[in-house]
């Protein structure tokens, strides 16, 4: 996870991750168009570097909601994990394998492809925990152990869930060091898409290319790059809190189960989509977040990163149309974001829609990557000029009936996407 965050211009939604292994080539994109992938920089290399800083270790650390949940996952389930062998993808610091550690494991290997891994052995040694917890300085992919282990623990997890796509290094732990019927921590996920209005936001990125309308720059006309800067500017990912009043219909969900998914499907997914419009309003184009579960046998912990609840480093994104549409109470829009993996531990995201009562569409291409990393919690969002609607939403799903279901099958409000508020802790 990573990024911290934030401001409401356009951020690079990335933050670089911890230990992911290396990627399998099968033709991803580059994340510039037009620049071979051989000329791109080694973002391997500025990814692990990144992550062997303790500043992007404390941001992550001190994210109560992150850590927290993680703690309460691992300790409220100590039945699991007591006796059992653990293998820790991208530990970091170690603080999950400590978690482990304090909930009885047998032993736990921390394994962290970047230099943090030197200062988690002196964590562990320092907190008397060297007979229990191996730190390995191996990317996952490379670890080779006596035999395999019970439980994977991970937060593999990145902005819009996919970005860093360190999942991939997750399943690659999962079919090559979990015993089978072994359990993940997480197993399951759900990626969320909204649409939302901000003329703010949408103003923001159009003005920025007004540098780029200039005739006369020191006597030189900049005209004919206009339209290339406002590609750039609107292929940028926007990462900040999103104001849930800007949301304008019920999300949309794609589910992830960890237990078979396979890493094919997490380098070229698409998420479909059909939308009823809450009010009158302008579509500036959509908000992604995700929900994630631990599957315990006392209890379930869910983490969320939607709007609605407790903000996280995660933030939420948004992805911008390059046209805004015009949408009206009960209009339908339809379309679908296509993601497909790129070279710079990202995705390319290509977002169609189509008001189905006008015909109006609009579409964009945005990349996300691992760059710049921001660690402010403020954003500026501005009021629709149209009030939404309220959203309308099914009654909450009992306790009882998430226990072996999947995250999407325990909903609780609104019909897809919030479905876990009412069982998280």
């Amino acid at each position: 996870p990573r990024h911290r965050g934030g401001a409401s211009t356009a951020n690079n939604l990335c933050e670089g991750r911890r230990a992911r292994g290396s990627m399998s080539a099968p033709a991803a994109l580059p994340a510039v168009e037009g620049l071979a992938a051989e000329l791109l920089p080694d973002k391997d290399k500025v990814y692990f570097n990144d992550y062997s800083t303790l500043v992007q270790q404390q941001g992550m650390l001190q994210d109560t909601v992150r850590t927290s949940l993680y703690q309460f996952a691992v300790l409220e389930n100590r039945a699991d994990f007591a006796g059992k062998r653990v293998v820790d993808v991208g530990a970091g610091t170690g603080i999950l394998s400590f978690f482990a550690a304090r909930a009885g494991a047998s032993h736990v290997y921390a394994v962290e492809a970047s230099g943090m891994a030197r200062n988690a052995e002196k964590l562990v040694a320092a907190n008397g925990l060297d007979s229990v917890i191996t730190v390995l300085n191996q990317r996952v992919e490379e670890v080779q152990l006596d035999e395999r282990v019970d439980i994977l623990l991970s937060e593999p997890l990145g902005i819009a869930l996919v970005n860093e796509r360190m999942l991939e290094s997750y399943l690659a732990a999962r079919d090559a060091l979990l015993k089978p019927g072994g359990a993940m921590f997480p197993d399951f996920a759900c990626l969320y898409a909204a649409p939302f209005t901000d003329d703010a936001l949408y103003n923001e990125q159009v003005a920025k290319t007004t540098f780029w309308t200039q005739q006369s720059f020191y006597g030189v006309d900049l005209n004919c790059l206009r339209d290339e800067a406002q590609a750039f500017y609107f292929s940028q990912p926007v990462v900040g809190p999103v104001s849930p009043g800007s949301l304008l219909a019920v999300p949309a969900c794609k589910d992830f189960d960890f237990n078979t998914l396979s890493i094919p499907d997490l380098k070229v997914f698409e998420m479909p989509f059909q939308f009823t419009m809450g009010g009158l309003s302008m579509c500036h184009g959509f908000a992604l977040w995700f929900d994630c579960r631990f599957p315990g046998s006392q209890r379930h912990i869910y983490l969320s990163t939607s709007p609605h609840d407790a903000l996280t480093h995660w933030y939420q994104v948004r992805a911008l149309l390059r046209s805004p549409i015009p949408v009206g109470s009960d209009h339908v829009l339809v379309g679908s974001l296509r993601f497909e993996a790129n070279e710079a531990r990202g995705y390319n995201i290509f977002v169609k829609a189509t008001n189905c009562n006008t015909g109006v569409s609009s579409d964009n291409t945005v990349v996300t990557q691992c760059a710049l990393h921001h660690f402010q919690y403020t954003a500026q969002t501005s009021t629709p000029i149209f009030a939404a609607q309220p959203m309308q939403t099914q009654p909450a799903a009992s306790v009882a009936q998430v226990g072996g279901a999947s995250p999407s099958d325990s909903a609780s409000t609104p019909v897809c996407a919030e479905k876990w508020c009412g069982d998280q802790v």
